[in-house]
This record gives structure tokens, sequence and C-alpha cells, in this order.
């Protein structure tokens, strides 16, 4: 169980982040409830997770199928659950039965998944599951997402192709260490234009999951409407085992 110092720190730090989203709203002039902050607690015990929850925050994110799975039942059934990152086809199943308030994937990245989460969703009877189409905006071959040139191919097959599937945004993960440059983001938001212009989707309907812990603000003043933080709420990551 994570102590009690550890708990008032990521407590404080949470309500500094909070603090620093409103800012960077009023700076861009964008609305503040149109900012969802994800809280990421990979590798966090639940107990610091149910902090944040008690702080009055319901938006948790993670980035390992084992994780979300033995997290999810340990806590309220009122947190929204999102799943960050490149998800493996065969756990599709896995997730969505394993994490019944689960409110968005994080993204897809390739036709594959898109028509396995489908499914799942379907065999079980669910509502239509929010996604994101995640991007490789900064053209890294170690990372995930489809290429800016093949983002509307995807999300047009998951718009029309997925009925199980609600297209939502986009997403990219950003730079080696994790940080963004403009460059990047302004990737992104094309990437937004085109798509919305072959799906015939409004823009401000189009939801952009860009920035991290060390470039959330920036992201925010470019435009983003879904942030995900970790190490800058809950400190720094503990890899004791390897989890998938």
């Amino acid at each position: 169980m994570a102590a009690p110092m550890a708990e008032r720190t990521a407590i404080a730090a949470f309500r500094s982040v909070m603090d620093r989203v409103r800012h960077a709203a009023e700076r861009s002039g964008s609305q503040l409830d149109r900012i969802r902050v994800v809280a990421v607690s990979k590798t966090k015990p639940v107990s610091l997770i149910r902090q944040i929850y008690d702080a009055g925050h319901r938006c948790f994110g993670e980035n390992y199928v084992q994780e979300i799975i033995e997290k999810a039942p340990q806590l309220p059934q009122d947190i929204q659950w999102h799943y960050i990152g490149h998800l493996q086809s065969n756990k599709a199943k896995l997730i969505v039965g394993g994490v019944p308030n689960l409110a968005m994937v994080e993204g897809v990245d390739n036709q594959k998944v898109a028509n396995y989460l489908d499914r799942a969703i379907s065999n079980l009877g669910r509502n239509p599951l929010r996604v994101l189409v995640q991007v490789n905006t900064s053209g890294e071959a170690s990372k995930s997402g489809v290429d800016p040139s093949n983002c509307v191919e995807l999300a047009k097959h998951v718009k029309f192709s997925c009925p199980n599937l609600l297209f939502s945004g986009l997403m990219t993960i950003g730079m080696p260490d994790y940080s963004s440059t403009p460059e990047n983001f302004q990737t992104l938001l094309n990437c937004r234009t085109e798509v919305c212009k072959a799906i015939g989707m409004a823009e401000e309907q189009c939801e952009l999951s860009m920035g991290m812990s060390s470039d959330f603000e920036l992201a925010i003043e470019m435009g983003s409407t879904n942030v995900r933080i970790g190490s800058t709420i809950f400190g720094p990551r503990e890899y004791a085992k390897k989890l998938q």
C-alpha cells in the first residue's frame, strides 16, 4: 500500500496539474470543460489511484492490459478508464470483457485491432466503444500509430465499417522522450482537418489527444482536448516486473 506521504504528495500534485490545465486553457481561449485530464496510473497501486479518486477525479488511464483488468474491479465503477497506446488484437476481447467501464481506447492503429474490438463489443452486447485513431507524428519506427498519410483511411474504416465503435478523434504519443514539438502537434491538427473533411465530421467534435506530463500545457494551447498525465501526478513509475 502506498505510504500516506506518497498519497498526500499525489493529491497535491494532482491539484497543481489541474491549476496548470486551467491556466493553459485560459491562455488559449479554450473552454475548460472541454479538456479532459487522464490520470495515467501505470505501475501505481490501487490505493494511490483511490486517493486521486477521492479528491474528485474520475478519469484514469493504463498502458498495459494486465494492469487495467486487475485494477478496474478493485475501484469504483464510475471511473472512466482509458486504455492508452498500442493494443494487440488478440487482447481486444480480454480488455473489453474485463473492464466493463472502459470508456475509450487511445488508440487504434490498424484495421485489424479495430475489427477485433468491434467484434468483442458486439459479442458482449455492450454499448459502442469510443476510440481514437493513433497517429505516429514523429515518424519513428519504434512508435505505434498509423502514418499521417494513412490516417484518413483508418478513420474511415472505424467510422463506416465498425458499427460497435465510435470514432471520436485522433491521438499521438510524440517525441522519443515523450515530449513533443509544435510540429508534432501541428501534424495531428492537419490530420484532423483531413479526416473531418473526409468523413463529414465537424472539427470541434473531433477530439485531439496530445500532450503528456512534459508538454501538456503546450498541447492545450495548440488545441488538445485530452491530455494524459502520469508521472507529474503519481511520481516516477516503478517497473518492478515486466507487464504487457
